[in-house]
């Protein structure tokens, strides 16, 4: 039921505008690594403060040893914070079990688009996720783990905006970059009500984040406006066209047998990829125009977590490749 809820919000709601105080700078080099435990095998739980929020972050790691790139894999709307993350859905876990590779993921960021908000939301709270992630996280890990310094980011859902939008205001630190299932637009009305609608179930106002809708900011993060800045990253871009598909059926995971959830995800799933089909086809449309090469998954399906660990098993030759893994 709440999935429907928040389905319908991101069709028909905006949220109201409230005007908190802007953010002031942090100093990257005040973070640090607060605690490191292991969770069996090659996992870990590694908690680093981040000076930009003034709060501790969690994230699940994959460390196979020094001398390994890094694959940042970022949660959708939910920031993995209520029972959604990759770590409990997908086979992340075991599939990267064997291969030379960090993956990080971090265990928060709620409606975040993990960028830097311009205030603070009275919801959320303090969002720099960008400078955590471009500018405190990388200098420690690599530090701490032996990393070499060639990254990889992918994104489902509202982080597949987020990873575009990472590898665009930090050119050269990505190598790799995946984009399941979001929708790579914000600035036009369309897209910027869709944001809005989006984060409003969270009780947080897109506003804070880029300002009203005539900011600057908003074409400054919006992939489709910034896509000659993607010229040199390699890309793979996913959606479905929310049609059933080959993962809605009873025996499938995360339906196991319940009709009801087959009802959820052919219905709501169905409804959610369709409007995300329709963003990311004109985002493709302009890659072509610009020559600007990326693998392209343009499939039937549903906004499920099964298609994402697809996803993510699909273009991870392409990331094996860009970060040297």
């Amino acid at each position: 039921m709440y999935r429907l809820l928040r389905c319908l919000v991101s069709l028909l709601a905006l949220s109201a505008a409230i005007a908190p105080a802007t953010v002031a700078a942090a100093d990257p080099d005040n973070s640090s690594i607060l605690d490191v435990r292991p969770l069996g095998g090659r996992q870990l739980e590694v908690v680093v403060h981040s000076a930009a929020m003034d709060r501790p972050i969690t994230l699940w790691m994959s460390h196979p040893g020094p001398g390994a790139p890094a694959l940042y894999l970022l949660n959708a709307v939910d920031g993995g914070e209520e029972g959604g993350p990759w770590t409990r859905r997908t086979d992340v876990a075991d599939f990267f079990a064997d291969k030379n590779v960090n993956v990080i993921l971090p265990m928060s960021g709620r409606a975040s688009y993990y960028t830097d908000w311009l205030r603070d939301d009275p919801a959320l709270g303090r969002n720099q996720w960008t400078t955590f992630l471009t500018r405190e996280l990388p200098p420690l890990l690599e530090s701490r783990f032996g990393m070499t310094g060639r990254n990889a980011v992918a994104g489902l859902s509202m982080s597949a905006t987020s990873a575009l939008n990472l590898a665009i205001g930090a050119p050269g630190f990505y190598q790799a970059v995946g984009a399941y299932s979001g929708c790579p637009r914000t600035s036009d009305p369309a897209a910027n009500a869709y944001v809005h609608a989006s984060l409003a179930p969270f009780g947080a106002d897109a506003d804070n984040m880029w300002g009203a809708p005539d900011n600057p900011a908003w074409a400054e993060h919006d992939p489709m406006v910034q896509t000659e800045r993607l010229r040199g990253v390699a890309l793979y871009v996913s959606s479905g066209d929310g049609a059933p598909g080959a993962h809605e059926n009873l025996g499938d995971s995360g339906i196991d047998g319940n009709p009801a959830r087959l009802l959820d995800r052919t219905l709501v799933g169905g409804v959610m990829e369709t409007i995300i089909g329709g963003c990311t086809r004109p985002f493709v449309d302009r890659l072509a125009a610009l020559g600007i090469p990326a693998i392209v998954n343009l499939r039937r399906g549903t906004h499920a977590w099964a298609y994402w660990q697809d996803d993510l098993h699909e273009s991870w030759p392409m990331f094996a490749a860009a970060i040297g893994a």
